[in-house]
């Protein structure tokens, strides 16, 4: 058998199996699931994107 891939969890860095039995993954656990939750809703992470100006051209007509 495969050994489990082990990751960092994204918010306190403790190692974590990616397995199906971690229903937080990659998270170790809710309350750092919940942490990385809060932080994209206080907008403190952000992904970027180029403006497509396509449905404000159609708009305009």
């Amino acid at each position: 058998m495969s050994q489990a891939l082990t990751v960092k969890c994204p918010t306190c860095q403790k190692p974590v199996k990616w397995t199906a039995e971690n229903k937080y993954r990659p998270f170790c656990s809710q309350r750092c699931k919940l942490i990385d939750l809060g932080e994209w809703a206080e907008e403190k992470y952000t992904v970027a994107a180029e403006e497509d100006d396509t449905l404000s051209e159609v708009l305009k007509h």
